[in-house]
Parts: C-alpha cells; sequence; structure tokens
C-alpha cells in the first residue's frame, strides 16, 4: 500500500521544531532559500543527495519524510 510523500510537510514541520528558518536551512544544505521553499511548499522534491543531510539537520529519519512509519 503506497503511502503519501510528505517531505515538504515533513521539512516545513520539523525545521520550525529545530527552530530553524528557511533561509538557515539553505545555508547549512548549501541551496537557496527558495529552493526549501519550494520543497516546502511542494512544488519540487529536493535532490536525493540532499535527503540524508536534511534528515541529520531536522532529525527525522528519510522513511518519516517518505510518508513511510
Amino acid at each position: 500500500m503506497k503511502s503519501k510523500i510528505c517531505i515538504g510537510e515533513c521539512i516545513l514541520n520539523y525545521r520550525k521544531q529545530q527552530g530553524l528558518t528557511q533561509s538557515e536551512l539553505g545555508k547549512l544544505l548549501k541551496v537557496s532559500t527558495q529552493a526549501v521553499s519550494k520543497w516546502e511548499r511542494e512544488l519540487c522534491y529536493p535532490d536525493i543527495f540532499l535527503l540524508a543531510d536534511i534528515s541529520d539537520l531536522i532529525g527525522v529519519s528519510i522513511d518519516e519524510m517518505m510518508g513511510r512509519k
């Protein structure tokens, strides 16, 4: 059974829980604030090579970001 991919929603919620702005997260990941904004609005997804770094920074597993518990 397929789960909904919630990468954008997860990034938004967990970024805020960590007290990071979009700009701060972008700087830590070496991407633009606009890129983070697009992810959070689910206009696009982060590059697959960034998933581990995003996971570490926001404190959530890649599985959870992908909608798997």
